[in-house]
């Protein structure tokens, strides 16, 4: 790759951080076209700086996957043994639920001042205090295993809920701070399966080391067992993040980076980014969709131990294997789902059939799970799990297209936030629906929402303005290359599409 291409593919990467964001977002940009303007111009007076791709990267993002392993494992390791813990503390389903839905209701108000957060002090505060209120969440569930300590366990499920909100918005920040242009989605993926792989392990270990047991003292061993296990690897991990996560590499791993390091920080402005996003009509709807889908797909996984039950008593351990089924498909559709959209560039058109494929394997999950064979119920909640957890990535990268050259981890958070809003009411109004009629009554109530989710992913309007950057800078990357003027004074000189109709 010459150092023209390298520059080009380096500021046209989806990864970025906000402060890469901070090169092109000015505070009071009037909209995409104009930023896409300043890209350009700026690979075309920027001269090539010293790069480097450090070893100690991969240790970076491995160790961040492991403590988000961590904390998302302690999302459902209450609800996938819910009639377990409702024995124990002696409460209802419902106060259950709650164990995890806080996850869901600590996002909404702390991903703002988060975010903010991680643009102003950077990685390294943020993993600090991450890792440190996982691990006094998992510490304070260890002091709570009596059955009249429940306001101390919910105690500790806030304090990892929290930390969650740390942890959630970091991987495109690692991967754009510490990866070369061609290793960042790699690197985000990892970032990303180090939380899905928490859940799915939430869901298969808990049943395994808490059998349902009458013998209050021995049940209260079982679970002691399992908050000491998880505190130990919380605290572990607390430790490596003290002595090895480092804040960024002394040399930038591409030029975009190497440019961001020279660009002060008040020219960027936060509240102008939120502010031009909400006015982006087509990203509206897709925070709607996206928050419809994985809210779904949330209600599932925290009622999931309750449906099971209903229809298979005393099988608490395949309700976590059938939950760990539909992370591990939901793991693989991701990743295929990624390379198609890779080769293809189809957003929108691979977005709708995800979506659709969801719905339908939402009513066939509906339609077997009564049917009285488990075997089925595997095989309908892994197609479940493939296409409603596939959904995840293909609904960020479409975010990334459709609000381009705005910060990544911005247009996420909001995705994000929209996930929980539709989660907790998804979660509470199923969990009513199934306590008054039944689990296929449930279920068809999210099928509901399914079908609204695809009609409105239909009417988003296709505007991938990433990628029209990507051909501009590449077009004057190649004048370059061959002595021609295709400089930014030649393409800002040129009329140009208005962004609307990109």
């Amino acid at each position: 790759m010459t150092e023209e291409e390298v520059v080009v593919d380096a500021k046209v990467n989806g990864c970025e951080t906000k402060a890469d964001a901070a090169n092109h977002a000015p505070p009071e940009a009037g909209d995409a076209a104009q930023h896409e303007d300043l890209i350009v111009e700026k690979s075309g007076h920027e001269a090539p700086q010293t790069t480097r791709l450090y070893k100690r990267r991969w240790m970076i993002v491995l160790l961040f996957s492991c403590y988000s392993l961590s904390n998302s494992f302690q999302w459902i390791q209450y609800g996938i043994i819910g009639n377990i813990f409702m024995k124990f503390y002696d409460v209802d389903a419902f106060t259950i639920d709650w164990m995890s839905m806080i996850y869901m209701l600590t996002y909404i108000p702390f991903i703002f001042p988060v975010t903010w957060l991680l643009d102003k002090k950077g990685l390294r505060i943020v993993a600090l205090v991450a890792t440190a209120l996982n691990c006094a969440g998992t510490w304070i569930k260890v002091a709570s295993v009596k059955p009249h300590l429940f306001a101390v366990t919910f105690l500790g499920q806030f304090c990892c809920s929290l930390a969650q909100v740390f942890i959630l918005g970091m991987p495109s920040t690692i991967a754009s701070v510490w990866f070369g242009s061609e290793e960042v989605s790699t690197a985000c993926s990892i970032g990303v399966f180090g939380n899905q792989l928490g859940i799915a392990i939430g869901f298969l270990v808990p049943p395994i080391l808490v059998p349902n047991v009458d013998d209050v003292d021995e049940l209260a061993h079982h679970i002691s067992i399992m908050f000491y296990i998880t505190a130990g690897v919380a605290t572990l991990l607390f430790i490596l993040v003290v002595f090895v996560f480092q804040e960024r590499p002394k040399l930038p791993p591409t030029q975009a980076q190497a440019i961001a390091r020279s660009i002060p920080s008040e020219q960027y402005s936060y509240m102008a980014s939120i502010r031009r996003l909400l006015r982006n009509r087509p990203f509206i709807l897709l925070i709607i969709t996206y928050g419809l889908n994985v809210g779904c797909f949330y209600a599932v996984g925290t009622l999931l131990n309750r449906m099971i039950i209903a229809h298979y008593p005393g099988e608490e351990v395949n309700a976590g294997r059938i939950g760990l089924t539909i992370i591990i498909a939901g793991m693989t559709g991701s990743l295929i789902c990624g390379i198609w959209l890779d080769r293809t560039k189809t957003y929108k058109q691979t977005t709708l059939l995800v979506y659709f494929m969801s719905l339908v394997g939402m009513i066939i999950f509906a339609a077997t799970l009564s049917l009285g064979h488990l075997w089925v119920v595997f095989i309908t909640a892994g197609a479940l799990g493939f296409f409603m957890t596939g959904y995840l990535p293909l609904g960020f990268e479409f975010a990334v297209e459709l609000t381009f050259p705005e910060s990544e981890g911005t247009s996420s958070g909001l995705l994000n936030c929209s996930a929980q809003v539709f989660g907790i009411i998804f979660t509470i109004c199923q969990g009513k629906i199934i306590d008054s009629f039944g689990t296929l009554a449930g279920n068809i109530f999210l099928c509901v929402f399914l079908l609204i989710g695809t009609i409105m992913t239909g009417l988003i309007k296709s505007e991938l303005r990433r990628q029209n950057a990507n051909h501009l800078a590449k077009a004057a990357a190649e004048g370059q290359m061959s002595g021609q003027d295709y400089g930014a004074t030649s393409l800002l000189s040129k009329p140009r599409t208005p962004a609307s109709q990109i």
